[in-house]
């Protein structure tokens, strides 16, 4: 019995029980995500801390001879990290435990270069321990950072090198609780102090870290665990291509297995890929990863944020979010405010789904099933679902909202253990008896958001005008963003 056979007759029986019986359960279409894939997508936010030796040399990557007595944060508080990560809504941290500079967060056996011999906590600390620890206190998922360029190690280019590599990776993967992702930055090979060498060292990145058998490891020791990796091997997640802030219009969760991967493939996906790779959108919220004092004036605003979000957890994305940590071992109060202002403004404009629980009807539903029917997508329950037959793979679904009512957001998601499946779509609003459009869109995969000018209108329909299989539609909602997120106008159809 192959994966996805496997994946379908474990479906059907969760289909069974939440309303959808096993005989017309649509069966997967194409590649599925893993439980573990799976449960990462449904974090959907998160954050990344960038630390190291470089926060107190100015610099973005530290070359490999920065003096440890460097480190030295007089106020480091992993619990005020933990706490207004949580307070943004997020569900985890990512911690930059080795950058490339190869200065170790952590008291590493293998190497010098690390707190151990730092003057923080008379060198008795282990940033990776107290981050842990706050973790756990506030409810939030750990992931590890871990740079396989490292510009201090004698023996980085040599076969001994991924030894070393690998004996760092399990002290990480065995010392502190379940890890939800491990990530492997793409900068690999060059400069470096390398013991003293100061020379310039290159590497096939392809090939240098054996990732398969570096893989096998990392799931033997954190079964539970998603891999990111942008230097070799594809592991769990793709990188979209860009730290801007967005990924593509059209987002498939697919990739090739093998073969040479293009910025458009990161971007926007392959339709047909042959493997679920999510799309990961990492980014700072201020210009660079690391603290730089000349930026305290330049951190993102709400609203950029807000439009980040839109174009990262909108378009079937997650969204890692950067804290540059200060000296003093804290996140600074302009980035705080920024982040609780995001979170503040998305309670806001998700606060009421007008759609919920509304009468609903479809152009189609699976065998005329009541279980299938259109308002299994407004019931607040990511588990039911409106799904047609399999011939079928246009149709439409229409909410009845009761009375003209304002609304300027519209969020739909597939009920994706099944697979992505639908190509094009589009929003209708009804008013005075007829239909206009309110916007259109291509992929929607696990969320999608969509955002155009208030209107006031009594019915929306939902458009699939395109699909590559029977369409399954697992939520749909209707909001209405307050107006100063927006240009004061309502359009009243008409």
């Amino acid at each position: 019995m192959n994966r996805q056979t496997i994946i379908g007759a474990i479906l059907s029986v969760i289909l069974v029980y939440t309303g959808c019986d096993r005989v017309n359960a649509p069966a997967p279409f194409g590649p599925v995500p893993s439980e573990n894939q799976m449960k990462w997508q449904e974090m959907e936010y998160y954050a990344f801390l960038h630390f190291s030796l470089n926060t107190y040399t100015d610099q973005s990557w530290g070359y490999g001879n920065e003096d440890v007595s460097l480190f030295n944060p007089s106020a480091l508080d992993c619990r005020q990290w933990a706490r207004i990560c949580k307070e943004a809504g997020m569900k985890g941290i990512i911690i930059t435990a080795k950058h490339h500079c190869g200065f170790c967060l952590w008291p590493s056996e293998f190497t010098e270069y690390s707190v151990k011999n730092a003057p923080w906590r008379d060198g008795k600390g282990d940033v990776i321990r107290e981050l842990a620890d706050a973790c756990t206190e506030y409810g939030l998922k750990l992931g590890i950072y871990l740079s396989p360029w490292d510009r201090n190690h004698a023996d980085y280019g040599k076969p001994e090198y991924i030894t070393y590599f690998r004996n760092q990776l399990t002290e990480l993967l065995t010392n502190y609780g379940p890890i939800f992702e491990v990530w492997f930055d793409g900068a690999n090979g060059g400069t470096g102090y390398y013991g003293g060498a100061n020379e310039n060292r290159k590497i096939d990145r392809t090939t240098y870290y054996d990732w398969s058998n570096t893989y096998k490891i990392i799931r033997e020791l954190q079964p539970d665990i998603v891999i990111w990796n942008d230097g070799g091997d594809r592991g769990d997640l793709r990188w979209v291509g860009t730290e801007a802030g967005l990924v593509g219009e059209t987002n498939w969760s697919l990739l090739n297995a093998k073969g040479e991967v293009e910025w458009g493939m990161l971007h926007f996906g392959l339709e047909d890929g042959d493997s679920w790779v999510p799309a990961e959108v990492n980014t700072s919220i201020r210009p660079e990863w690391f603290y730089h004092p000349g930026e305290d004036a330049l951190v993102k605003s709400v609203p950029k944020l807000l439009d980040t979000y839109y174009n990262s957890i909108g378009r079937n994305a997650s969204l890692l979010l950067n804290f540059p940590i200060m000296p003093n071992g804290l996140i600074h109060e302009n980035d705080e405010k920024a982040a609780l202002g995001l979170a503040r403004t998305v309670d806001e404009v998700f606060a009421v789904n007008l759609a919920e629980d509304r009468k609903a009807v479809a152009s189609n539903v699976r065998g005329n099933a009541g279980k299938f029917k259109a308002s299994r997508a407004l019931d607040n329950d990511k588990n039911t679902c409106w799904a047609t037959d399999d011939s079928i793979h246009t149709a439409s679904l229409t909410i009845d909202l009761g009375k003209p009512i304002v609304f300027n957001r519209f969020l739909v998601q597939e009920f994706i253990p099944l697979g992505q499946r639908v190509k094009a779509f589009s929003v209708e609003g009804f008013a005075d008896g007829e239909w206009r459009e309110l916007a259109r869109a291509t992929t929607i995969g696990y969320k999608r958001i969509l955002c155009f000018p208030s209107v006031e209108a009594s019915k929306l329909r939902l458009n699939i005008t395109d699909s590559k299989s029977c369409p399954i539609i697992s939520n749909i909602g209707i909001f209405n963003a307050p107006q100063i997120l927006d240009p004061p106008l309502v359009i009243i159809l008409q």
